[in-house]
């Protein structure tokens, strides 16, 4: 069965009608992801997007149909850790899972979602890359892109500033701690996201399991609702998002173009990069040449 037929055949764990933005492509994925978890799935949403549209619902009608924890910004692994230690003591296994932002994983909650990676606890963690607090009034965050226009880094009539730092390369980071299981994913490819996360429940059998998916924000990037799954595809078509898993330290690529689209064209569908220059476009497709043969480098391994 292709993972299309298999989605359609598997349980909705949302409830229909939550209040996301039009077009909103977090809201996929999170469906998605839940569809293939399944129904012993205890989740944890920390303040962001999805904890602000209803999927911590309390009545079945307007949220999640699976057990819904509300952690702090800086302590979801935690939590996780402990609830799945209860679980581990009683006997029952299930799957621990948090779908957190950019926010809540590479700056607050990064302390002890390393904590948890290091020691081995058997959760998975999914992170929604949006880069940026996009629902608290668009300011950055550290996984925001070089360059990028946001109200905590603002651009003048001149076009001058935005944001001066590289985006921090998460999936990376993780990578480093050797887990069993790191693999990035888009909403664009939603077969690709089907087997990573039946990927990611197996390895968490064995220690943590992180995801890092991304997701462009219509409302906080300025993209027209009707090209949300198409900036997708393009930050994966540029290479700006390659997909890769690393299974036990063994670099897997996903999704490998002969002759991938410039960055040029993926940066044209939004307007928190409107006004950069020719000069710090091609500083961004410098950037996103070297890591990528980086990752070729680490294939080959």
């Amino acid at each position: 069965m292709n993972a299309v037929d298999k989605l359609a055949s598997m349980e909705d764990m949302i409830s229909p009608g939550i209040s996301a933005c039009v077009g909103c492509n977090v809201e996929l994925a999170l469906r998605t992801c839940l569809k293939v978890l399944g129904p012993n799935t205890i989740l944890a949403i920390p303040p962001g997007c999805m904890g602000g549209v209803g999927v911590v619902g309390w009545d079945m009608e307007t949220g999640a149909k699976v057990p819904v924890f509300f952690p702090l910004l800086d302590n979801v692994a935690s939590m996780l850790a402990g609830i799945k230690m209860h679980y581990e003591k009683v006997g029952r296994k299930v799957n621990v899972v948090a779908f957190a932002g950019d926010g809540a994983s590479t700056d607050a909650g990064m302390q002890c979602l390393s904590g948890a990676a290091e020691r081995g606890d058997k959760i998975i963690y999914i992170c929604y890359d949006n880069e940026g607090y996009m629902n608290t009034g668009y300011q950055r965050s550290s996984a925001t892109t070089k360059y990028s226009w946001t109200s905590t880094t603002p651009v003048s009539k001149e076009g001058r500033g935005g944001k001066k730092q590289n985006k921090k390369d998460f999936p990376m980071i993780m990578a480093m701690h050797d887990i069993p299981y790191v693999a990035t994913c888009s909403p664009a490819f939603i077969p690709d996201m089907v087997a990573k996360v039946e990927k990611a429940m197996e390895a968490s059998e064995r220690g943590l399991a992180y995801l890092h998916i991304f997701n462009p924000c219509l409302t906080g990037w300025g993209i027209k609702p009707e090209l949300s799954i198409e900036a997708c595809r393009m930050s994966v078509e540029t290479n700006f998002f390659p997909l890769y898993e690393v299974i036990d330290g063994k670099y897997i690529i996903n999704k490998e173009f002969k002759n991938p689209k410039p960055v040029k064209e993926y940066i044209g569908y939004m307007k928190k990069f409107k006004h950069m220059n020719e000069d710090e476009i091609a500083e961004i497709q410098e950037l996103v040449d070297s890591k990528w043969k980086r990752l070729k480098r680490l294939s080959t391994l």
